[in-house]
């Protein structure tokens, strides 16, 4: 049977239970196996999977961002569940092809719904939810939003089993946790790409997961602060790491070249915006071409660029 499939088979069991079918019907459904995640091991113990660079839709089940686990010696750490609990199902289902160690943490990088829609996959496996201190009130404000924003592009099979899962551990300044000889570095960031970033340093191996305060090839989206992302470039590039596995992008990538490309575009965002507001051209008009000359350089430019540059004229235009 083929991935889309079983994909499919999944899919079909849960919508026609909701449609009062068999129990019978959905039992033969949820007895089909899981096609695993086709995660890569990128070095001892971590693996990752990439994203495609693609708006959350029904036909990609929302496998956007890079989700990432660690094995250590008594314990997993999941570095984010995915855009779908039929992702999340996915991942789980490529830990288990691994290792039956138990997975003590699912951890959370941001709020945004590709990296946060398949915690409810985990919920059986007793792993405690981390994130940001900063999370749960986002989760509380945006979640009902996301949940319903998304029905459209997603259709109402894959939502269906999506739950907003807010973390129960908080991560406040630095923390250190524990795999077993396999200690990860969690910090939480002032705000940038959002107002609940936060990055995952794998002592061992040298890895760094950014969550996305990385993005390559795919456009960066603003949802915290311009500046405030522009500011912590240079303390993300002073991270010592051998490689690193971006929010979006390829992995593993070069660090700290992966974060180049952003910073070339933020650079030329920035600079587009300033010159707009010191000419008094009004915000409409210029965010039509700010950063026009970094269309080329990446993928959904015309899907988040004007965004961005909206979030940034209403930024700089108080500076």
């Amino acid at each position: 049977m083929s991935q889309s499939t079983r994909r499919s088979v999944l899919k079909n069991g849960v919508f026609f239970a909701c449609c009062g079918i068999s129990h019978v019907r959905l039992a033969r459904a949820q007895s089909s196996p899981v096609e695993p995640l086709p995660v890569k091991e990128i070095t001892g113990g971590i693996f990752a999977f990439a994203g495609r660079p693609e708006m959350m839709t029904a036909k990609n089940e929302g496998e956007i961002c890079n989700v990432s686990f660690i094995i250590g010696d008594e314990a997993v750490a999941v570095i984010d569940s995915g855009g779908s609990v039929a992702e999340g199902r996915e991942l789980l289902a490529a830990i288990r092809a691994r290792t039956n160690k138990p997975i003590r943490y699912l951890i959370n990088t941001h709020m945004h719904p590709d990296h946060i829609f398949g915690n409810a996959a985990f919920g059986e496996t007793g792993a405690i939810v981390v994130g940001h201190h900063n999370l749960p009130r986002a989760l509380t404000a945006r979640g009902d939003y996301y949940l319903q924003s998304y029905r459209d592009a997603m259709g109402s099979e894959l939502m269906v089993d999506i739950r907003i899962i807010p973390p129960t551990k908080l991560i406040t300044g630095e923390e250190q946790l524990d795999l077993g000889n396999r200690k990860l570095t969690l910090k939480a960031w002032k705000p940038a790409h959002t107002d609940n970033d936060l990055t995952i340093f794998d002592e061992q191996s040298g890895t760094f997961f950014t969550g996305d305060l990385c993005f390559i090839k795919h456009l960066p989206t603003m949802d915290g602060s311009l500046l405030g992302w522009i500011a912590q470039l240079e303390e993300l590039k002073g991270i010592k790491a051998e490689f690193a596995v971006p929010g979006h992008g390829p992995v593993p990538s070069a660090w700290p070249q992966a974060l180049e490309q952003e910073q070339r575009y933020f650079d030329a965002l920035a600079r587009d915006i300033r010159k707009a507001i010191a000419d008094g051209v009004p915000m409409a008009e210029a965010v039509k071409t700010a950063a026009e000359s970094e269309r080329n350089n990446w993928r959904l430019f015309d899907e988040y660029n004007v965004r961005n540059a909206t979030a940034a004229f209403a930024e700089l235009e108080w500076e």
